[in-house]
């Protein structure tokens, strides 16, 4: 199968968006304190040919407009059983809404794996689409965001300020 992927202006910076050609791969910063450093302004940013990105696309600017809380396109994230087990209980948290590691980890019935869960939380590709920024800490700090935090919390605030009208959550 062949893998294809496009760029994407957000208003966090370029995505990078990858997909095997029916399904999206992942959906990831490409400039991070942690790494994926690129110089943007050699980025040539377009539409792809292929459907699946065009979706994507589609509905990261539906999300960004705040008309989107749910995506559909199709997502197929390689890892263990237990990240894919993770990674889909993150996409039943709610639009708008946070739940901490240990919350996380009691969805997955095992309360002792918060480390484990935050590992796999960490290694989610697919950001915003599978929302691992929801999840904070028990304490109700942002903590840990592969995109950064300052990411983390503008998404929050995002998604806040469309869901319930909020204008600063951190």
């Amino acid at each position: 199968m062949q893998d294809y992927s496009t760029y994407y202006a957000s208003p966090l910076g370029v995505l990078e968006i990858r997909s095997d050609g029916t399904s999206i791969t992942a959906i990831l910063f490409t400039n991070t304190e942690k790494g994926n450093k690129v110089d943007e302004s050699t980025i040539q940013l377009n539409t792809s040919d292929v459907e699946v990105l065009k979706l994507c696309i589609t509905q990261l600017d539906e999300y960004f407009s705040g008309k989107r809380k749910v995506f559909d396109f199709p997502i197929d994230q390689k890892g263990t059983d237990f990240q894919k087990e993770v990674w889909q209980k993150l996409t039943s948290i709610p639009y708008g809404n946070t739940i901490s590691y240990l919350d996380l980890s009691k969805k997955i019935g095992n309360p002792k794996a918060i480390r484990a869960v935050g590992t796999a939380n960490g290694s989610n590709h697919i950001a915003i689409a599978v929302p691992c920024h929801r999840v904070i800490g028990s304490n109700g700090e942002l903590t840990g965001y592969a995109g950064d935090l300052w990411r983390k919390k503008w998404l929050l605030e995002h998604e806040g300020k469309f869901e319930n009208g909020l204008q600063t959550l951190f």
